[in-house]
């Protein structure tokens, strides 16, 4: 391999390095805002969340390859221009295709193994990311106690504090209301100080109160006459405890097999596996439809019988206006009414099988949606590629300022274009293939477009260049409005002889 080859690979890996790590700490910083509320106050251990990260890290993949791909092209090419090192390659002979190469295989390495982590890693990490959110969401906020406020977390308690310690241990006040028997609050205990731990499988909080009292209704609960000689308890005690079930405050793992069908855990051979199998379902729904509305269509050939047998058949049948008038009038309300039923229970049944189809073809939709994106992420990581290096090699300008511009607007232009076409594939408008392919295929004339300037080394961002052909043409404008004024200037008239003759006599 030639040193040039080596110099541009070590120019390369670096800057891809930095940015992808760099746009992967900001897409997991997005996501800690967007599930903020799910994570704060639920008493989480340090490696739950260190693996949510890590899920989430793996799942971010699919969006930092492209962008950390397209930026640190652009970046070691715009180095390799700024610093005259292009200059210096072409000047040996060397074509930037070939100066190329080592990073096209490189970067088809990426693409290979992106397409391998997105049909067998990613599958499996979705499902352990899925799962595993699913368990936090659900998990109720710990319990809290907040001086001077009733909290309610604990179902069928009402616990109040006046104040606690500092490390939230012990209380000083004390007010329970035990309303779990009915919705009134019959039992009150009254406390100066109680002291908080858990149990040794943290699933029963035990509250250690001390000095206090506790009063009890022994009112009938179906009582609903007030009786003077009801029972009526108080008991005195200088230290006792209260036990709380805290077994909804525990974070419980799901079973990961219930999530196994969904179409982001799925890889090629499960999702074309799924897809034949949705279609015969879809297939099957479709043809029962026919099966179960068949017998509800028929004419109602008992009503326009004629009453009269003996009436020749030969006499010609009076033309009627309406098919109702067919049907005798002492029998019309009654085909009427039947077929209206009928009416009824055959809109019914295609309500119902209309909604269960439209359940199984947004399946198939996702799966074949899925199904594409398998592909285009590797191919997207070689079409940003494509896109940054002659766009780095035109622009000449390295470092963080104007390449992270560009290729942040190119990037957005590609997400954008994706994310409506993926949209508008999921609702039906088009197909799958052409919404998952429509930004590639639309982006792809655009990176030979810069490949055919880059190698022709074309001033395409070059301003001092467009500024110099603006001026030429405002030159061009005024110089041709300058002959236009001298063309239509009107020289004073010249007098006639007879004007002459006149002004003489």
């Amino acid at each position: 391999m030639k040193k040039i080859h080596l110099l541009i690979l070590k120019s390369f890996i670096r800057p891809f390095i930095v940015t992808f790590f760099i746009v992967m700490f900001v897409l997991l910083m997005l996501f800690l805002f967007k599930y903020i509320d799910d994570l704060i106050g639920k008493g989480f251990e340090w490696y739950v969340i260190l693996e949510l990260l890590a899920y989430q890290s793996a799942v971010q993949i699919s969006m930092a390859m492209p962008l950390s791909m397209l930026l640190s092209s652009i970046m070691t090419f715009g180095n390799l221009g700024e610093s005259y090192e292009l200059v210096a390659i072409k000047a040996a002979g060397i074509s930037l295709r070939k100066a190329m190469m080592p990073l096209f295989v490189l970067v088809g390495l990426f693409s290979g193994g992106a397409f391998l982590f997105s049909d067998y890693i990613l599958p499996v990490v979705n499902l352990k990311m899925g799962a595993l959110l699913y368990d936090v969401r659900i998990k109720q906020a710990d319990f809290l106690i907040k001086p001077g406020i009733f909290n309610n977390t604990i179902p069928g308690y009402s616990i109040r504090a006046k104040g606690k310690s500092k490390d939230g241990k012990i209380l000083y006040d004390l007010m329970i209301y035990d309303h779990k028997s009915s919705n009134t609050a019959n039992n009150v205990l009254l406390a100066k100080e109680g002291y908080i731990y858990n149990s040794p499988d943290n699933n029963t909080m035990i509250l250690k109160l001390k000095d206090g009292v506790r009063y009890e209704d022994s009112r009938a609960r179906n009582a609903k006459v007030y009786n003077t000689r009801q029972q009526f308890t108080r008991f005195h005690f200088e230290e006792t405890e209260q036990k709380f079930d805290m077994s909804a405050f525990q974070m419980k793992r799901t079973d990961e097999n219930l999530f196994k069908s969904h179409h982001m855990m799925l890889n090629l051979k499960q999702l074309k596996h799924y897809t034949d199998s949705n279609a015969l379902q879809m297939d099957s729904l479709r043809n029962t439809v026919f099966r179960e509305t068949q017998s509800y269509y028929y004419f109602f050939s008992d009503y326009y019988k004629p009453k009269d047998s003996t009436i020749a058949l030969s006499a010609p049948a009076p033309v009627a206006k309406s098919f109702i008038e067919i049907i005798p009038s002492d029998k019309r309300n009654t085909a009427v009414n039947n077929a209206l039923n009928q009416v009824r229970y055959i809109k019914d049944v295609l309500n119902i099988k209309a909604n269960e189809d439209g359940f199984y073809r947004d399946k198939d939709i996702r799966y074949r949606i899925e199904f594409q994106r398998k592909f285009t992420l590797a191919v997207s990581c070689l079409l940003l590629f494509c896109i940054g290096a002659p766009l780095g090699a035109i622009i000449r300008k390295g470092g963080l300022g104007l390449p992270v511009v560009v290729a942040i607007i190119f990037f957005l232009i590609y997400h954008i274009i994706s994310t409506v076409s993926e949209k508008s594939a999921k609702e039906g408008n088009i197909d799958a293939f052409w919404g998952m392919w429509m930004a590639i295929f639309v982006l792809s004339p655009l990176a030979i477009f810069l490949a055919y300037k880059a190698a022709t080394d074309s001033a395409l961002f070059d301003i001092e260049q467009y500024r110099l052909k603006a001026e030429k043409i405002i030159t061009r404008i005024k110089a041709k409005l300058g002959i236009k004024k001298r063309n239509t200037i009107q020289h004073p008239p010249s007098k006639s002889l007879h004007d002459d003759y006149t002004l003489s006599s």
